[in-house]
Order: structure tokens, then C-alpha cells, then sequence
């Protein structure tokens, strides 16, 4: 509550017209004492709200085949789940994680509240390393070539669409997305406009456009 910003709503009693329930709350500026208007009687008045409690939790950030370890605030009235992204600053830079895994007293949850979480495993989504796999533009498959594939976590990959990256030229054929992704209707994806979102995606599996000899490999 303490981070309230101009025009949020919050709940206070108004000393002019409720004194002793709440009413809701305009902010009109923010500060160590807001100023608040009552949406009910329009006194515009101050107060200190109260401090967010927080919990410190140990969190696992795996990045690239690397792993590190830090601590995270989370608001202890927090539900956590497997999938959820959040913010981490360190020293170092500020990564956003997303939720592989939530570790309590009972083991490995995908769902848990705050106070219940000893650990958060997690992984960097800010930037990220996708799986390709490469078949000849000739259409066989006995050949493939396997590469990772460095890109934004919110690149967009688009079955059907070719993409170039550097010496690489290639049409996206295939999407396998991830076990904690959300919001895709298949895990396989091979219809032509079918999308995923690099931070998502497993492995790609794409069709050479660069090249039509592989005698080299």
C-alpha cells in the first residue's frame, strides 16, 4: 500500500463524514502522508497507510544452463503458482523470473502461499536461449543440425514465417512449448500461423532456408 500512486483507490475511514468505517479513496498525491479524497463526501484529507508486510524468500534463478541463487520480498498475504513472473534486482541487474517450482516443508508445490514457501525455483525470461532444430530445405529428416537460439523473451515465432538471424535463415515448421507456459491450446503446434513466445517455447523446429548442401557437416 505504500507504493499508492495518483488516482488508485483504497479503502480509509473519512474523518468527516465516516469516521469510524471506511469509504473508498481517491489519491491524489502520493508521499510518506497521501492525500486522499473521500469518493463520498469529497474531503480531501491525509493519511499514512500501512506498510506492506513482506516476507524475504530464497529464490533460484537458472539462466542458460547456470543457475544463481538470491532473496525476493513477496507480500505475505501472496498466493504463488507455477508460471508467474516477477522482478529481481541485483546487484548485478534486474532479471525477470518466471515460477518453474515452489518448495515447502511438504516438498514441491505448483501452487502455495507465501508463508508456505521456503524456496522459489525459477528461470530468466528476459532474454533467452531457445532449442532449434534444423532439417535440409530438401524436406528430409535424416540429417538435422541442433543450435540455441538467443533472442528477447517476448520474440515472437510464427509457424510458416521465416526468420533470419545472422547466417541463419530459416522457416518455422514446429513450436513445442514448455510445461509452465500458459495460454496455448496445444504443447505441439504445426498449423501455419500458430504462435509462440521465445520465453515459452521448448523447441523450435525449422526448415533450412540458407543452404541447400549439408555435405560440410
Amino acid at each position: 500500500m505504500t507504493d499508492a500512486t495518483p488516482g488508485d483507490r483504497i479503502a480509509l475511514p473519512c474523518p468527516a463524514c465516516s469516521p469510524d468505517l471506511e469509504t473508498v479513496h481517491e489519491v491524489l498525491k502520493p508521499g510518506g502522508h497521501v492525500t486522499v479524497r473521500c469518493t463520498d463526501c469529497d474531503h480531501v484529507h491525509k493519511e499514512q497507510l500501512p506498510e506492506d508486510e513482506t516476507l524475504e524468500r530464497n529464490v533460484v534463478v537458472s539462466q542458460d544452463g547456470d543457475s544463481f541463487t538470491a532473496q525476493v520480498d513477496v507480500p505475505a498475504e501472496e498466493e504463488l503458482s507455477v508460471g508467474e513472473e516477477f522482478l529481481l534486482e541485483t546487484e548485478e541487474a534486474v532479471v525477470t523470473a518466471r515460477i518453474t517450482s515452489l518448495e515447502t516443508a511438504d516438498g514441491r508445490e505448483d501452487d502455495a502461499a507465501a508463508e508456505d514457501v521456503e524456496t522459489i525455483w525459477s528461470r530468466a525470461v528476459g532474454n533467452v536461449a531457445v532449442n532449434v532444430t534444423m532439417h535440409p530445405k530438401d524436406g528430409t529428416h535424416d540429417e538435422t543440425e541442433s543450435f540455441k537460439l538467443h533472442v528477447p523473451g517476448d520474440y515472437e515465432f510464427v509457424v510458416g514465417e521465416t526468420e533470419e538471424f545472422g547466417e541463419e535463415e530459416f522457416t518455422v515448421e514446429g513450436i513445442h512449448v514448455r510445461d509452465d507456459a500458459h495460454g496455448y491450446d496445444h504443447q505441439n503446434m504445426d498449423h501455419d500461423g500458430d504462435m509462440g513466445i521465445a520465453k515459452d517455447i521448448n523447441r523450435l523446429y525449422v526448415r533450412d532456408e540458407s543452404t541447400t548442401a549439408w555435405s560440410a557437416w
